[in-house]
């Protein structure tokens, strides 16, 4: 073995045929071990992969000898259990901002950290509507690059496209490059969006990162100033519709008794029931009082109310009532 140019890597092979090969479930005995290493024309003999089982045990690889008919020897603990690597999978299978190549290659990393028994299990393939298609699509080059300027305190400059009337994709900002100061990045209902300070207009502002091309770090530093040192991304418990800001309001639901489960599903624990009456439950939730707001209540065909306060009535009757006149034009 001692000539064998490959004898040096035999822990190496033996590692990687026990991580691919084995789990709880299913085991190798010694001659299969031996046949493998062999497959790979590494010379082994029983002694020699006793010692070297033993050497990877010592190592901290979790290698369980089962006494079965033959003995066999498995990895068991794992960097991920298979619940896990299912619940990674089925992520990443509906991320819809990744492109499909993207979603395979980052699924086939995922299933090198599971067995080759396991490996099947983890063949899932979830729809996801409004996944993107070209790779000139994908957010992860854009994410690296804003990054790497929030790092250096740089701005970044980027064409911005939007849909105008006819549903063609033209550059905002009358053609010419962004340049602007990125503070943060969040992630909401699939789609990346990056907080930046617009010196222009002085404030915040957001742009969805898949819809920004040439994308570069500026030679121009970063802006500084007490808005942006002070700005937060944690929320403040009141529930937003889409990406819309607005007023935060506490406000008061009626809910059909078997239209409970939507409030559950859109506010969850922070949703505080009640029973109103018999065939209706009281819903107190925390809100930004915004126009997709009222259209989800309105979406909801009179099965979910607004309670109060009067003032967020009163605007929800207004906002119908302008619905309504748009429609009669």
């Amino acid at each position: 073995m001692a000539n064998n140019s490959k004898s040096k890597l035999k822990l190496l092979y033996l590692k990687r045929i026990l991580e691919e090969e084995t789990d709880e479930s299913h085991g190798l005995s010694m001659t299969q071990l031996i046949d493998r290493l062999h497959a790979y024309e590494i010379p082994a003999e029983r002694k020699g992969v006793y010692r070297d089982l033993e050497t990877l045990k010592e190592f901290g690889l979790d290698i369980r000898t089962y006494q079965r008919n033959p003995v066999q020897y498995a990895v068991v603990r794992r960097d991920f259990t298979l619940s896990e690597l299912m619940l990674l999978v089925d992520a990443v299978e509906s991320c819809k901002f990744l492109t499909r190549r993207q979603s395979n290659a980052l699924t086939t990393n995922l299933k090198l950290l599971a067995s080759d028994y396991e490996r099947a299990l983890l063949d899932r393939r979830i729809h996801v509507p409004g996944r993107i298609t070209s790779k000139k699509d994908g957010v992860f080059e854009c994410i690296d690059i804003l990054h790497d300027a929030m790092r250096q305190h740089k701005k970044v400059s980027f064409m911005y496209y939007k849909f105008n009337l006819k549903g063609e994709r033209k550059a905002t900002h009358d053609g010419k490059p962004h340049e602007v100061t990125p503070v943060g990045i969040t992630y909401w209902d699939g789609y990346y969006y990056l907080t930046a300070w617009n010196d222009d207009h002085e404030c915040m502002t957001e742009f969805r990162i898949d819809r920004m091309e040439k994308l570069r770090v500026s030679q121009n530093a970063a802006t500084r100033n007490e808005e942006i040192t002070h700005h937060t991304f944690d929320g403040d418990g009141h529930e937003s519709f889409g990406r819309f800001g607005g007023e935060p309001v506490t406000a008061t639901l009626l809910v059909d008794g078997d239209k409970v489960e939507i409030i559950m599903d859109r506010f969850g624990d922070a949703a505080e029931m009640y029973e109103h009456d018999d065939e209706t439950a009281k819903a107190i939730v925390k809100i930004r009082k915004s126009e997709p707001f009222f259209g989800w209540i309105a979406g909801l065909g009179g099965t979910v109310r607004i309670h109060g306060p009067k003032s967020l009535r009163d605007e929800y009757a207004d906002y119908l009532d302008r619905l309504a006149a748009e429609a009669r034009k």
